[in-house]
């Protein structure tokens, strides 16, 4: 069996990149191979469940209410999207489907992959889960931050013990992105990107074939365990 299927989507609308990602889950509910996808979007706020009045407050464009957990956040060309669609009960070892270990395996993956690049501070910062009795239930993130500097914002949602939703990297710096919202509450002079935070270009492919090899090692490796 293999560990994971990469599929990349290029650039899509979030809507129906949301519609691939849960047809997806049905799949690989009903066991189909794991699949990451990776894209990129046209510039979009996305409000998830704790978006208090406030956060989207001069934004221009498109609004979608998403599934996730957290609040406000902005997705545009300047970011590569992962959207993993693993299956948490039938291909992971994790004791008792652990949402948890799965999130901070998916920290990881991020970290080591800007560390490879040279991001050299780069750290996860977490939130506890919404609800510790059920962790079946979506769950917020405050991301991968460079010292002050948020980087790249994760947040999840699980369905039939497969997630979806993902993780936005900044990957160029754009002084568009983010404008008129508070991104996950924080002011948008938060917000960072590999390129300002290297002071030079990153080639996505090399980000990518990163982020896969991440990706192979931590599940294969769960799923190695497992057998």
């Amino acid at each position: 069996m293999r560990s994971v299927e990469f599929i990349s989507l290029g650039k899509v609308e979030y809507q129906a990149a949301v519609e691939w990602q849960l047809e997806l889950v049905e799949c690989v509910a009903a066991g189909a191979d794991n699949k990451i996808l990776f894209c990129t979007h046209p510039p979009v706020v996305t409000t998830g469940r704790k978006t208090q009045q406030g956060d989207v407050f001069a934004w221009n464009g498109p609004v979608v209410e998403v599934s996730r957990g957290g609040r406000a956040t902005y997705h545009g060309p300047n970011q590569l999207v992962m959207y993993p669609i693993v299956n948490l009960q039938n291909s992971i070892a994790f004791p008792e489907n652990d949402v948890h270990a799965y999130l901070r395996g998916l920290e990881t993956v991020v970290v080591n992959t800007l560390k490879s690049l040279g991001v050299e501070y780069a750290e996860a910062k977490t939130l506890s889960f919404e609800n510790p009795q059920d962790r079946s239930h979506p769950l917020e993130l405050t991301g991968v931050w460079v010292g002050e500097k948020k980087v790249a914002s994760i947040g999840v949602a699980v369905k039939k013990w497969v997630t979806y939703h993902g993780v936005a990297i900044n990957v160029e710096e754009d002084e568009r992105a983010f404008y008129g919202i508070n991104p996950c509450g924080y002011s948008a002079s938060v917000m960072t990107s590999i390129e300002k935070v290297l002071g030079k270009k990153v080639h996505r492919k090399e980000l990518i074939a990163k982020l896969e090899q991440e990706c192979e090692n931590w599940i294969g490796s769960n799923i190695n365990s497992r057998n």
